[in-house]
């Protein structure tokens, strides 16, 4: 690595930024200059993936490598949910904290408790002004240079962006109609003819409207980004520096945000590294998961979390690999050099949105397994009130959400499958088609395996947690195999038993989960 022997990290967090709304991946309306000059210096993934689709749930699997699942922070980390990462999970900030590193935050944090992430460094702010935000990370690269961590002046800062989230005080306006932050951050000047709606919204004026604020909120973070950057190469860093860019979630809208879909988690990831190949656009799947890892594995430290006491509550295996071996890679790699498939997992978004879904995503198709089918599939509260929804719930009947009907949006059923080459909206659901009986099976099994792996509460057989009926396994107890509970015929004679209550597989001992 040319310049220093320094291996720093800044990794930058957008809010509800999807992938087709940048000009890099496509988008020709929008205005993002310095994302575009980002890609152009390093690595753009066209096939990232986020776990889940909510914001909490998103960042805490970046900073952890685990599920939301796994580490606990099933939902937002709102005061009135609750919702919170495990107190023995290790987190990014701890583990760089170890490494003697200095490490901070910036902006927007979203995730707890701070026992968990203890940055050094916690400047958290709700502001959108991102020179501010700029100002205050070049404050914190000078500290860096100065020695501000026990391992000489080594650093991992995170940027955690509001923009482009939806503004909560109105239903539609992105936090442009409060206030400006002079010449350093001007206002995109854009028209609802001029933006692009995505196949996946429904074309009304009310999502222009939406749609023209949005854009404004993406063109200020990209103005943020470059002002970020602009710090470095002032502070002489960029020759140490490893810059990752990504979203936590899909945007802000009915059919992407809380939804496993692709509009939901297929979203942007931006690596930049000192002395890498820049341009390079790569097509490997990668998960959120892996992101952890790729850090560590770019700061030197170990890497192989999943070598750890598999018995030990305190410290779960990670199943995420680093990605920083393949990072100029231009052609998909075959399936025993790297991943073909990525794994998703969502519970809640915010306390009224309960609805589990666990996903396999491979590079043709998509498998959900929707483990509480039978409810509603909730409005978080800011998609609800949105003037896009309420254009859209109006139209005349049958109601659209893009190429879904709004009831097929609502009501789904327990498990849908997708050909992702022939479908790319995700409307066909192939679940019950025989002719793709042995695939569903196929990948049913290879999700049942992942919960496994991972202890998922929402491993179901029955309607029922098999992970927590372990525990009665040894003295006798079997589960039906089939997903839920059948009301018209509750017995269990001659019905086939789940082999994955297996008395020799103990997840319990003395009531607490291994």
């Amino acid at each position: 690595m040319a310049g220093s022997a320094n291996k720093n990290i800044v990794l930058l967090i957008a809010d509800d930024l999807g992938r087709e709304f940048l000009t890099t991946c496509g988008c020709q309306s929008i205005q993002t200059p310095n994302l575009d000059k980002l890609a152009a210096s390093g690595t753009k993934f066209t096939n990232a993936f986020a776990s889940t689709a909510s914001c909490s749930g998103s960042r805490s699997t970046i900073f952890t490598g685990l599920h939301t699942h796994e580490n606990g922070q099933y939902g937002l980390n709102w005061f009135k949910t609750h919702f919170q990462t495990f107190q023995h999970i290790d987190s990014a900030p701890k583990l760089f904290n170890q490494a003697g590193y200095l490490t901070g935050i910036v902006g927007k944090v979203h995730v707890g408790p701070e026992e968990v992430y203890d940055w050094t460094v916690r400047e958290e702010s709700g502001t959108r002004d991102v020179a501010w935000a700029a100002d205050r990370c070049e404050a914190f690269f000078e500290r860096a240079k100065a020695g501000g961590g026990r391992k000489g002046n080594q650093f991992f800062l995170t940027v955690g962006y509001i923009d482009p989230h939806r503004d909560i005080k109105t239903r539609g306006k992105f936090g442009n109609a409060e206030e400006q932050y002079g010449s350093r951050v001007p206002l995109l000047d854009v028209k609802p003819e001029d933006v692009e709606v995505p196949f996946w919204l429904t074309d009304l004026p009310e999502t222009r409207t939406e749609l023209v604020e949005y854009y404004k909120a993406i063109n200020r973070l990209d103005t943020g980004i470059g002002l970020v950057y602009e710090a470095l190469e002032r502070q002489g860093l960029l020759d140490s520096t490893l810059v990752v860019f990504t979203s936590d979630n899909g945007p802000p809208f009915i059919n992407s945000k809380t939804t496993l879909y692709d509009a939901g988690i297929h979203l942007p990831l931006i690596v930049r590294q000192p002395g890498g190949t820049p341009g390079t656009v790569n097509p490997n799947m990668v998960s959120f998961i892996d992101i952890l890892p790729t850090l560590l594995d770019w700061a030197g430290l170990d890497v192989n979390l999943s070598s750890r006491d598999p018995n030990s509550m305190q410290s779960p295996p990670r199943l995420g690999r680093s990605f920083l071996p393949i990072l100029s890679t231009l052609e998909v790699l075959d399936e025993s050099k790297w991943q073909h498939q990525v794994f998703g997992s969502h519970t809640f978004h915010e306390m009224q949105n309960y609805w589990p879904t666990r996903i396999l995503r491979t590079r043709r198709y998509k498998y959900h397994r929707n483990i509480a089918w039978r409810l509603d599939f909730p409005f978080a509260a800011d998609l609800y009130a949105s003037e896009a929804f309420e254009g859209m719930r109006n139209q005349p009947p049958p109601v659209m959400v893009g190429q879904r009907t709004l009831k097929d949006y609502i009501f789904r059923p327990p498990e849908e499958l997708y050909d992702l080459d022939e479908d790319p909206d995700e409307v066909g659901n192939l679940a019950e088609s025989e002719e793709h009986r042995s695939l569903l099976l196929e990948f049913r099994e290879k999700v049942t395996e992942w919960q496994k792996a991972t202890r998922d509460l929402w491993l179901y057989r029955d309607g029922q947690s098999v992970t927590v009926l372990t525990r009665y396994a040894k003295d006798g107890l079997q589960v039906p195999e089939r997903l839920d509970f059948d009301v018209e015929n509750p017995g269990t004679k001659g019905v086939e038993m789940t082999r994955h209550l297996d008395p020799r597989d103990d997840g319990y001992s003395k009531g607490i989960m291994k």
